[in-house]
């Protein structure tokens, strides 16, 4: 909690915002406007909106009420700013749909007539009348009176509000040096704002950088990565920090500060990549770039088209024996170089950590123990390549022989409702492009795909789904049940579901197209940024289609797998999305935010801190205040990082925070006219749930 404050400390101040909200009933006389929205019949079809204009019209300081096609085209609003000059209006009552659709709508028509923004109310009685209530069409009529009725009472207490204005540090940081990361990157520092890249392994690129071609287009996946690393390599306003890792951040949108932990790499940059320190280097360990199915040395090239093209070494491999250093002949091995911290401020973070290929568990149906004939079709990509382990020879079985069959299993590691649950959407074309290949290498071999359905969901997807068959891929409507060893090879057992029968095959090979899950490592990033992630462990945009770049905290962007698994195309069309996502936020000098946070009475805290342990947004931090002669800690709300969600005003025993906006007045004013006899005589039952 301290080391919140003191970062908080060292953020700019935050621009005046205005006066305080009264905390007394305002004596001056209210006028109150009210409108009934038809929108078209979406609302009018069910809801008797003349009905509500009439019953709005008898409310208390209710001076004029109004029906309108639609409250939101032109002629409504213009009716609503001509109402507030021509009535004095003081309040605004909107009865159509989502605060969350339109509020920003109707508190911008207030401003324009002079009147403050945050004295408008919405009742939402398009979703939650006559949506919700097609057949009841007098009972949803009664409903939209009552919602009417609580708005009116809500506002009556209703203070102005101002905006809240931040400074903005005008550079980006990007977390993340894969296909998406190096996008955004690109794109920003193009657009003229510094980058700040992080990438903790050795090299750019990511997943893509394992991998030989795209299924699009069919296109070498190095002609991809290697002129994009080299820009973002190359850029004079992007900074790349490999093998680092972000240690902490604090502050908020326009405002991050981001402290960087750098791990050393032992070789400086005058390493010409000439191999002989791994020559000397008597330490051999798996290569994680050919996913173990060859050996490395302690100090090592990550892989042949690396980027940068510098050897560095294992910290846990290397025995310090020093062969290495000895043997540089341009002494660029450091075996006593040490890592570094740096802080960088930013005003924009991107967040595209990828996503890692599912692994079968030790106990699983397919007979998957990386050393017999089943392998993951990672492992098969790194056995089609030129470069890898088998140089590109990858039909050879465990005895030495080419196999003459060859079975493709979709759907290992998704579409699992026991397990993961999602469908990694690149598995069936990736399968699709590696069957091609091996038709290409080997066209006496048979290869069958056991599937559940094919998703081919792109354009040319098709295509290339057809050339499959074409070239002789047997694609069998069959998921598979388990494959255990037989006499000569492998024995598959799947259930047709076109013939609707069992089936037993022998092959000599199987290939397991696992799918993507979340990344290792995220969950630290999520705790310091306060990220959410959904049920499956990937991380959350705001909204899937109003929100579908931002997460919940503002300023903070998503890029590439680590939201869903998506293909290469995806990933680059999201990085350059992010990255305008940040532009609108770097090209400002300072932003805007809502009114609608929480403040707290320091008469009334008496420091049990319990809202600084339940926020959510980490926005309340404690400082000391002098009562009574005594030094006291007190919660203090830091208003930029605020979201106005109200849980600490939930969690305060002594009723010291307030959430603008949402203050006890105006909330009981609600369920007081909530709890009143309705137009019909019947009283609106108000039922919690916890």
């Amino acid at each position: 909690m301290e080391e919140n404050a003191r970062a908080e400390e060292s953020l700019p101040e935050i621009a005046e915002a205005g006066p305080e909200p009264e905390t007394e009933e305002s004596e001056e006389e209210l006028r109150i406007g009210v409108y009934v929205c038809h929108c078209g019949l979406n609302i009018a079809q069910v809801v008797d909106c003349a009905a509500v204009a009439e019953y709005a019209a008898t409310l208390p300081d209710v001076v004029v009420a109004r029906e309108n096609m639609y409250s939101c085209a032109d002629p409504g609003q213009i009716q609503i700013k001509e109402d507030i000059a021509a009535y004095g209006l003081n309040r605004v009552v909107v009865a159509a749909c989502s605060v969350k659709m339109h509020g920003p709508t109707f508190m911008n028509v207030c401003q324009e007539a002079g009147l403050n923004p945050y004295l408008m109310m919405m009742a939402n009685i398009r979703e939650h009348c006559s949506w919700v209530h097609r057949d009841a069409p007098e009972g949803a009529t009664r409903k939209a009176m009552e919602q009417v009725k609580m708005a009116v009472a809500k506002v009556r207490h209703a203070h102005a509000l101002h905006d809240r204005y931040v400074p903005v540090k005008r550079a980006a940081l990007v977390i993340g040096g894969g296909m998406a990361g190096m996008q955004a990157a690109l794109d920003m520092a193009d657009a003229g704002y510094p980058v700040f890249l992080v990438e903790r392994e050795p090299f750019l690129g990511g997943r893509a950088a394992q991998l030989l071609r795209t299924f699009d287009h069919m296109e070498r996946m190095s002609c991809l990565v290697s002129p994009l690393a080299m820009k973002v390599l190359n850029h004079p306003l992007i900074r790349v920090f490999t093998l680092t890792e972000v240690e902490s951040i604090s502050g908020y949108v326009g405002n991050f500060q981001v402290r960087l932990a750098r791990r050393p790499r032992y070789v400086g940059e005058s390493c010409d990549a000439c191999g002989a320190c791994a020559e000397a280097c008597p330490v051999a360990v798996p290569d994680p770039f050919q996913v173990g199915m060859a050996e490395r040395k302690a100090i090592y090239l990550p892989h042949p088209q690396a980027a940068p093209y510098l050897y560095c070494v294992d910290e846990e491999a290397c025995t310090r024996c020093g062969a290495c250093a000895e043997a540089c002949p341009r002494s660029a091995v450091d075996l006593g170089m040490e890592g570094g911290e740096e802080t960088v401020e930013v005003g924009a973070v991107v967040l595209a950590v990828g996503a890692q290929p599912y692994r079968p568990p030790e106990e699983n149906p397919w007979s998957y123990d990386g050393k017999s004939d089943v392998f993951t079709s990672l492992e098969m990509e790194r056995m089609l390549h030129p470069l890898g382990p088998t140089g590109g020879k990858p039909l050879r079985r465990s005895d030495g022989r080419l196999p003459e069959s060859l079975a493709f299993i979709q759907c290992v590691g998704s579409r699992d409702p026991e397990g993961n649950a999602w469908c990694s959407r690149i598995c069936c074309m990736n399968t699709i492009k590696q069957a091609l290949i091996l038709k290409a290498l080997y066209p006496s071999v048979r290869i069958y795909v056991y599937h559940r359905d094919i998703r081919a969901y792109k354009k040319d997807h098709e295509d290339l789904y057809r050339l499959a068959r074409d070239q002789g891929v047997i694609f069998l409507r069959a998921p598979v049940r388990e494959v255990v060893p037989g006499e000569g090879g492998l024995v598959i057992h799947a259930y047709d579901e076109v013939m609707r029968r069992p089936v037993r095959q022998e092959v000599d090979m199987v290939v397991l197209a696992t799918g993507m899950v979340r990344q290792d490592g995220v969950q630290r990033l999520q705790d310091m940024l306060k990220v959410p992630s959904s049920a499956d462990g990937f991380l959350m945009e705001a909204h899937p289609k109003l929100r579908p770049l931002e997460t919940a905290i503002t300023g903070v962007m998503l890029a590439g797998s680590c939201q869903f698994p998506k293909d290469l195309g995806d990933c680059l069309l999201q990085g350059s999305a992010a990255a305008a996502k940040c532009l609108g936020i770097l090209g400002k000098e300072e932003m805007r935010l809502d009114a609608i946070i929480a403040h707290v009475n320091p008469e009334k805290c008496n420091g049990c801190l319990v809202c600084v342990k339940r926020c959510p947004f980490s926005a309340i931090v404690t400082e000391e205040a002098e009562v009574e002669g005594k030094k006291r800690k007190r919660a203090r709300v830091i208003e930029a990082s605020c979201k106005g969600c109200g849980i600490c005003a939930a969690r305060c025993k002594q009723k010291a925070i307030e959430a603008r906006g949402f203050s006890d007045p105006e909330i009981f004013s609600q369920i007081d006219a909530a709890l009143e006899e309705d137009p019909g005589g019947k009283v609106l039952a108000l039922v919690c749930h916890w």
